[in-house]
Formats: C-alpha cells, structure tokens, sequence
C-alpha cells in the first residue's frame, strides 16, 4: 500500500470527524446560555407527548422562508435601500438546506421600484407574492384620534407644549400605518402563504440575511426540539453588509428576534399593532418573550400590553440571523443610537403617509374647478329648470351692479396702524371705560353693539365689515348670474371687485385681519382671534372668483396676483397669533376658521394643508360633539338654536369643500362611540322638529334656517321620510340668508357631490 493510500482515514472516521467540525460551527455562533432569556417554570412533557404522538413528528423539517420586502421609509431608510439589500442577498446568500426562499412584496407604492425589484426576483429565478398597494384604499383609512390624553391634541392649546406625547403624531396615523406599511398584516399573510408549504415558517422582515453557518445553527437547534411550535431568532445588526462575507465575522446577536412558526402553531401577529409602535413585540409579550423591549416605557396612546396566550413560554431560541444595512450607519449601534433611531423611524412614518395623502388629494384636487357650487345646477338653471332660481339671479345681479367697486381705503375712519390698506373693524361690544380719562382699557358692554358695527346700517361706512361682506355677496351674484344668463356687463364688474380689492396697489387689502375686532387698550390695539370670522364666508367667494377667471375677464397676471394675496393670507392664517388662536377654538369659530383655511387651499391647490384640514376637523368632532349628537359649547350661548344651528351649517360647508375638492368624505365619518356631521344634524332637527326648543334662549330663530341641512340629510343618508314632515314645513326654500345665519346666497346651487 503507498504512503498516499495510508494517509486517508477510513470512511467511518472521516464523517466523524466532518460532523464533529460541524458542530463546532453551530455551537460558535449559538448565543450563551447566559443571555437566553427563556422561562424554565414551563413543564414542556405533556407539549413532547403530544408531538411524539401527532401526524408532524412524522413529517420531515423542512422551511419556508418568506422575506418581506415593503417601501423605503426615508429618512429611517437610504431611498432604494430595500432592493440593494435584495440584491445582495440574492448575489452572495448561499442555499439553505431543507429550506425554500420566497419573496413578498407588501404594498410597494413606488410602482418604479416595485418593478425593480421583480427584475431582480425574475433574473434569479424566485418565487414571489404581491400585496398590492390601492391609493384609494388607502385614503379611505381614518386617523386614529381615540384612546389619546387629548383626542383634539392639534386643536388642544395644550398641543402646543411639549411633553410624554411628542410621539402622538405617528401614533395618531396607526390606522393608515396599518394599511399602507401593512408590517403585520404581511407578516400574517406570508405565515398564511407558507403553512402549505413547509413544516416551519419564517416570515421574516426583508433585511434578513443567513450566513451558511447561522442557519446551520438555526437548522440544528430547531430539529432538536421540534416539539416546541415557536422559535426566536435573535438579529444582529450591521452597518454595512460587506462585513458579512468576511469568514471572521462574529455576530452580536442581541436585536429583537425574528420568529419561527411551526405551520400548527396557534399564535399570529395582531394586525391592529403598527409599524413603529411594538409590532412585533406585542406577539413577543403574549409569548412571555423576556427582553430589553420590556423595558421600553408605554406612551401616551399606546395600544395595551396583551394577555398571556396559552402558548407562552412553548418556544426556544435557535441561531442567529443578520440585519442588513439601512442605509444608516448612524443609526445602526443599539446602545447608543435606538433613542435617535426612534425618533428618526417616527419622523419618517409621518413623511410616508403625509405624502400619499397628498398624492391622493392631487389626483383629485382642481383648483379651478367649483368647490361649493354645482356646475350640472347652474347648467340646468340656464337651460330653464327653477325658472324661480334664474329670476332671483338676475334681480341680485342688476342691484350688485348699481354698487361698488368696494376698496378697504374707503373707510372713513382708520385703523391703529393708521394705513387704509389694512382692514378695520372695532369689537362690536367694546367700549371705553367711563371711569378713565382715555377710556382704556376698553370694557364689554354684552348685547350693546357699538354703532357702525352692525351689517349694512348707516355708520358702517366707518369700517371694513359691511363693504367687505358687499364683495362677498355681489361678486358672488354677479358671477352666477353671468353663469346662467351669460349677460357680460355681470361678468365685467365681478371682475373689477376683485380687482380693485385684491389686485390694484391703490385700493388693495393688505392680506391680513389684523384690526379685525379691536378692543382699544388691549393687545396693543390689535384684533382678537375672533376677529377672523369675519372672512367666514370665502368658501362660496372664491367659486365665484373660479367663474371670473375661467371666463378671462382677468388675465394672466391678475390672476397670479391673486393666487399670491390668498398665498399671503393663508400663511398669516396659520402662523399668526390671531390665527393660531382663533384655530384652537373650541365652538363655532374653530370650525369657520377650517373652512376658511380649507377654502383657500383648495383654491390654491393646496394639498398637504387639506390634508391637516381634514385631520383637524375629525378632532373637531370629539371636541364640538356630544355622542348624541348635541353641541354643548354651542348651548353655552345665550342665542342657543341659532349657534346650534350657526356652527353645524359651518360643518356641511367644510364637509362639501373636502367631498367636492379632494374627495374626501368627512359627512359619514364618526366616531367610535358615535359622533359625526350626521348625529349632529338628527339631534338638531329632533330638538327643533316640534317648534319647542327644550334649552334656554333669548332670541328670535328662522325655522327656515333648516332647510339646506334638510336638503343635506335627505340628498346624503338616503332616508327621505325620516324628516319629511319637517322638510314639508320649510318649504318654499328661502334662496338667500342673512350672511349672520352663515348659510351661502343660493345654498341649493351648492355641490350634490355623491359620497360613496
């Protein structure tokens, strides 16, 4: 025999000696006993007896990876970090014995980076699943404004602090987290995917990469204790994935685990848990899965702890997986950076979802289309039908057109600022202080309206309400008018109002209302918050000023000029001290300033602030509402019925400017103990319906007042005799109100958008 031929070991000895090697690589990169976690009061027997004896301790143990891959959230992520990871894993993962890769796709909006990715799982021949992603689904996903310390937090003055809830505003999008990052409910549907496939089921967060030698250790120690239906996988973290193919890599396997099913286990992940927010860690506490997530403190919001489940305690560890790289290296070291990452994770939570609700609204959103009114009714009007409408219109035109051009330098008395162009309007009930030489500071006098301050009477003329509420109504007559009977003189002079208001540098208004309802001596002679409310009614306005511009009675230029003045007033609404008052308002002027603000944006085209609009108008409902409907900061008015009805008439102007302009349907929207637009309205005509108001108050009402809400109701909830004895009463409609009843001239022009 050669010397060659001595040299080799027997067969025998040679496997021995391979397996023996092995092991040592599997026990090297299983975590220390010491740092498992594990409970030992668990009597495992009967979970072993009952294995030995099932159908799956005969079945061989066999996996099913699924990796699932879902949108890049930047700044938490690298943009297209997520198919870099992909791509490395496909170039250098090696195949993992007794287990097969697939691949979900879980609502990728990017539909560029979507198909991307497919090339890559195409060119390597892998199988994969779609969820797909449905921007209409998505928008029809409500914010979650429940179970919070302050369920108005944006509208709260508190909000404004800082404080334990500065993690509210990802917290408040659980319910669009849910949908359109979907962790769990793609983590359930690729556990549901592979129980048909394989005896275990990884369903595993798409960064997860397996080095030969820790699924070697995976595989091992799940094979020997096969009778237990969970396994914990705990991450390492790595900052760059290159460092992985080095054979001197040593994992630090100690990041919340990935898990293991047995394709019986009981337990899934709960899907109402959202990205962000203990995803994971919720199935982990069911589990009695100890560890450093225990010692992250709940916040403001937080979804409960759950209860044991009965299988907790029936699992073990088993291995280690790698984590690749975000894109983040800052981010990566637990110790030092998981606060920062939070944060970070939190911040683009928010970016995400923000940006698809305004993608969806730019889909919709037309600024030059009608917001209020209905462009198939004015149609309708020209053509002959409510011949009643047609007459009125003109009758309103040819008087508009004996008035006007109205200028803010007309007023004969000024402002504090003592400039023309600002707007000027003192507190009605404000007046000196007998008891001072000066009169300051100024005194209420309740019920006492200081002369001048009433709509359209004789002094008026002193200040800016009355000539700036003419622009609102004239403008607005002259331009249906001109709609329905096509007569250019209407046209040209609604056009010229605008102008000479808003546009020529002699007579325009500066774009703010900051001498709007002085009290002299008192915020240094500047207005109040209230004073705003005084611009209420540019919701139905700026329709008018849509017709003007679509029939290029102003140019171009005019034009821009005024997309800019509306630009400049919008900004002073939402940074203003006035203006961020006036938004913290808990009654009725809360709810006119979100129509004022809703009404320029989508004048604009302004999507993202119709996206905070909207947000805080659902907040506005667990503040205005009672859950049976009734008002009670409205009932805190001495005139109760009016401001009742006053501020829910404010509620259907905003509902039909988001209907109308974004498609967003705000009139079905309640809450979880029931309160919306709807209760509001059926508490309203139950407590008016038999002429005897049941609450204090001491002035006259118009029961006529309730017929666009009538007209609202019966349009909207499909229930046409609930209230038919009341809608009977109110009829003929009265076609133009008092603009103090907050009700729009030709409310029944108004948009019949069909909610769906």
């Amino acid at each position: 025999m050669s010397s060659r031929q001595q040299s080799i070991p027997p067969l025998a000895k040679l496997v021995q000696e391979s397996s023996r090697i092995r092991q040592q690589i599997v026990d090297l990169f299983r975590p220390s006993p010491e740092k498992l976690l594990l409970r030992s009061d668990v009597d495992l027997t009967p979970l072993r007896n009952h294995y030995r004896k099932s159908a799956l301790a005969k079945e061989a143990d066999t996996f099913c990876l699924w990796r699932i891959i879902g949108n890049d959230l930047v700044p938490r992520h690298r943009k297209g970090q997520s198919r870099d990871n992909v791509a490395f894993i496909l170039d250098h993962e090696t195949e993992l014995q007794d287990c097969t890769k697939h691949w979900l796709l879980n609502r990728i909006f990017d539909s560029d980076e979507q198909a991307a990715i497919i090339e890559l799982l195409d060119r390597y021949d892998q199988p994969y699943h779609c969820i797909p992603f449905d921007l209409s689904e998505y928008a029809r996903q409500s914010w979650d404004l429940e179970g919070l310390p302050d369920s108005a937090f944006s509208v709260s003055e508190s909000s404004a602090k800082p404080g334990p809830g500065q993690r509210i505003d990802a917290r408040v999008r659980r319910l669009k987290n849910n949908y359109a990052i979907n962790n769990n409910g793609a983590r359930n549907a690729a556990l549901s995917l592979g129980r048909s496939l394989a005896k275990w089921v990884l369903p595993w967060d798409g960064n997860c990469f397996l080095t030969a030698e820790a699924w070697a250790a995976i595989r091992e120690d799940v094979r020997r204790q096969p009778f237990l239906p969970y396994f914990m996988v705990p991450m390492t973290r790595t900052t760059a994935n290159r460092e992985l193919l080095r054979p001197e890599f040593a994992p630090k396997p100690t990041e919340e685990p990935q898990i293991i099913f047995r394709k019986d286990a009981a337990e899934t992940f709960d899907e109402r848990f959202p990205y962000g927010r203990r995803p994971k860690v919720e199935l982990l506490w069911r589990l009695d899965v100890r560890g450093p997530w225990d010692r992250s403190p709940m916040e403001p919001g937080d979804l409960p702890k759950p209860a044991l489940s009965p299988d907790a305690g029936y699992y073990a560890r088993a291995g280690w997986v790698a984590r690749l790289e975000s894109g983040r290296p800052d981010l990566e070291v637990y110790r030092k950076s998981w606060k920062h990452r939070g944060g970070v994770r939190d911040e683009a939570i928010v970016a995400f979802l923000d940006g698809l609700d305004r993608r969806f609204l730019e889909r919709h959103l037309d600024r030059t289309a009608l917001a209020f009114y209905d462009e198939k009714k004015l149609r309708a009007v020209a053509q002959g039908s409510l011949p009643e409408f047609k007459e009125s219109l003109r009758a309103r035109a040819e008087e508009a057109l004996s008035r006007g051009p109205y200028s803010v330098t007309d007023k004969t008395t000024l402002p504090p600022s003592g400039d023309p162009h600002d707007y000027w309007h003192p507190a009605p009930y404000w007046w000196p202080d007998p008891n001072k030489a000066n009169g300051r500071p100024y005194v209420r006098r309740d019920g006492h309206r200081v002369p001048g301050t009433e709509l359209y009477e004789p002094g008026s003329e002193q200040f800016d309400r009355t000539r700036l509420q003419r622009l609102f109504d004239d403008t607005t007559a002259l331009a249906l008018a001109w709609r329905v009977l096509g007569d250019e003189r209407f046209i040209n002079h609604a056009a010229n109002l605008i102008r000479t208001w808003f546009i020529d540098p002699r007579t325009r208004m500066e774009p703010h209302l900051r001498y709007a309802q002085v009290r002299r001596g008192h915020n240094n002679d500047e207005g109040a918050s209230t004073g705003i409310i005084e611009m209420k009614d540019l919701y139905f306005f700026l329709d008018a000023v849509r017709i003007v511009v679509g029939a290029d009675a102003l140019n171009t230029e005019e034009d821009a000029a005024l997309q800019v003045w509306f630009q400049e007033y919008a900004t002073w609404l939402a940074k203003s001290e006035q203006g961020t008052a006036e938004m913290h308002q808990v009654n009725n002027h809360g709810t006119l300033y979100d129509v004022q603000v809703a009404a320029v944006a989508a004048f604009l085209g302004d999507a993202p602030t119709l996206v905070a609009t909207l947000r805080r108008a659902q907040e506005r409902i667990l503040q205005q509402f009672a859950p049976d409907g009734a008002q009670p900061n409205e009932l805190r008015r001495v005139n109760t019925r009016h401001y009742c009805c006053f501020n829910l008439q404010g509620w259907t102007s905003l509902s039909r400017l988001l209907s109308s302009s974004c498609g967003y349907d705000l009139w079905n929207y309640t809450t979880g103990d029931g309160r919306g637009v709807r209760p509001a309205m059926e508490w309203l005509f139950d407590s008016l319906g038999t002429g005897s108001w049941p609450y204090p108050d001491q002035g006259t009402f118009d029961r006529r007042r309730l017929q666009p809400l009538v007209w609202d109701y019966k349009r909207l909830y499909a229930e046409p005799d609930t209230y038919g004895v009341l809608s009977a009463e109110l009829e003929p409609p009265k076609l133009v109100f008092h603009p103090h009843d907050g009700i729009a001239p030709f409310w029944a022009l108004a948009s019949d958008y069909n909610v769906k």
